[in-house]
């Protein structure tokens, strides 16, 4: 069984159950005029992305990225406070910063088959992280009811903490179904797949990562946007963007400055923002 909260729920129980089976669902935490407002934006689009290129990513998949910019809405789910908090509970070893992984709106269409299984956090070259040591949280913002027939996102729990070697077959797996507005929250080691859609309709959703600021993004957030359009954002976005120093030294600029000081060369007080910063966001 997949845990499941509402969104009164504290962070502190979210975190307990994520560390505990590896991935829970909290429902209806946007409601569905912010699902109404996230699909408005991503409509064009979805028009102009073009579906997968392999079996992975899905052939009748449509998977775009770069959210804050195109998708404007998607910085209050970037930013939820109680994601985050979760996020800086669970993330483990973690003694200064986290940073955004990706930003992907995923449309899966109508007759595709599952996504194989898999961990997320294989994207690390297929690192053997210990099992004791979680390195991503990864969140799945369902924009249409997830049912089991349209392809709701299919986990096993309690993976988390089985040996990479371990297989799974799709009869081990549980769909994530939940309303519209929900979120289901799965740490990277958590086994999991896109799962068939098997109805004559699009299943939308938005796919939202984090991970260890001393880890290298999945998504290049430097890339994605320009650096006008990052000092656009609020500073909670610019850090984690990864306009943070990471560790103690990682992504230091002119031998010790931080990029925060090209971001945002004075905070509203006129302060600097040079010297290494040890900021939990």
């Amino acid at each position: 069984m997949i845990p499941r909260y509402d969104a009164s729920t504290s962070a502190a129980e979210v975190s307990a159950g994520l560390l505990l089976h590896g991935v829970i669902i909290v429902e209806r935490l946007i409601d569905d005029a912010a699902c109404d407002q996230l699909l408005g934006e991503l409509q064009p689009w979805f028009e102009q992305t073009p579906v997968g290129a392999d079996a992975f990513s899905g052939f009748n998949t449509r998977r775009t990225g770069a959210l804050l910019s195109r998708c404007p809405s998607s910085a209050a789910m970037v930013t939820h406070p109680l994601v985050l908090e979760v996020v800086n509970t669970v993330l483990w070893p973690k003694k200064t910063t986290y940073q955004l992984h990706l930003t992907q709106s995923i449309a899966i269409g109508p007759e595709s088959p599952a996504q194989f299984l898999h961990r997320d956090q294989w994207c690390f070259d297929s690192f053997p992280f210990p099992r004791d040591v979680d390195v991503e949280v990864a969140t799945i913002w369902a924009l249409s009811d997830f049912t089991e027939e349209n392809g709701a996102t299919r986990v096993v729990p309690d993976s988390h903490r089985t040996p990479d070697a371990q297989t799974y077959m799709a009869t081990d797996t549980l769909p994530a179904t939940m309303p519209r507005g929900s979120v289901v929250l799965y740490l990277g080691s958590t086994v999991h797949g896109g799962g068939a859609n098997t109805t004559d309709a699009t299943r939308f959703a938005v796919n939202i990562d984090y991970v260890l600021g001393w880890l290298r993004q999945e998504e290049n957030q430097y890339l994605s946007y320009t650096l006008d359009e990052v000092r656009t954002f609020p500073e909670r976005i610019q850090r984690l963007l990864g306009y943070e120093i990471g560790a103690y030294a990682l992504g230091y600029i002119d031998g010790g400055r931080s990029p925060m000081d090209l971001v945002r060369p004075h905070d509203d007080n006129g302060d600097h923002h040079s010297g290494h910063s040890f900021t939990n966001l």
